[in-house]
């Protein structure tokens, strides 16, 4: 683990395990050990903005609590429709059917792990452990919104229209941002989602 200043209030922690130390954190803002404006779990990182710079000494004694997740209360189900373009590419990446894909994808719980990207995308993980999904040589100039896809260990689906490079398997109708909601963002770090079956 290594904190790295970023910025005259914000500390950027960079570890192995960023949704544990993302968890451990919050918990610990919430029981007001100390504050800060935002906590925001990436990849391999974790942002603390609006801290004061002495948090740093005090962060290598904490670390995150091995009984701590992320995993929040909220379940969110998504209704999709399996036709993605490179749902036949999938299964024969997995060796298995499409039905068997389909059926792998319903049956997992994911978790959002982060967001980035887009305003509104969550980089969700739950897959089994599978050969990762490789995204495509070149981005597509337009994925539509709502695109339910994969790339590595990762599931997500695009809230709005854009470019990207995911293996598509499905559609969803669900308004994954919108600004006129509190919060804008369906998905948050720590929500848990189902994909579902639309009937």
């Amino acid at each position: 683990m290594r904190v790295l200043r970023a910025g005259p209030r914000a500390l950027l922690i960079e570890c192995s395990d960023p949704q544990a130390w993302h968890s451990a954190l919050w918990r610990r803002r919430e029981q007001g050990l100390f504050s800060a404006d935002e906590i925001v779990p990436g990849e391999r990182t974790v942002l603390l903005d609006g801290v004061d710079s002495d948090l740093a000494g005090d962060l290598a004694d904490w670390g995150p609590d091995s009984d701590l997740s992320l995993v929040g209360e909220t379940l969110v189900e998504i209704a999709t429709v399996f036709d993605g373009e490179d749902l036949g590419f999938v299964a024969a990446h997995w060796d298995i059917s499409v039905e068997a894909v389909v059926g792998r994808l319903t049956e997992t719980e994911f978790t959002v792990a982060f967001c980035g990207f887009a305003p509104g995308f969550a980089y969700m993980r739950g897959l089994a452990p599978s050969p990762a999904v490789p995204r495509l040589d070149a981005p597509r100039p337009r994925v539509p919104a709502g695109s339910v896809a994969l790339a590595g260990a990762y599931a997500g689906i695009y809230p709005t229209a854009s470019p990207g490079g995911w293996r598509l398997v499905g559609r969803t109708d669900q308004n994954l941002f919108d600004v006129r909601r509190e919060p804008p963002a369906l998905l948050a770090p720590g929500t848990r989602v189902r994909l579902a079956v639309a009937r």
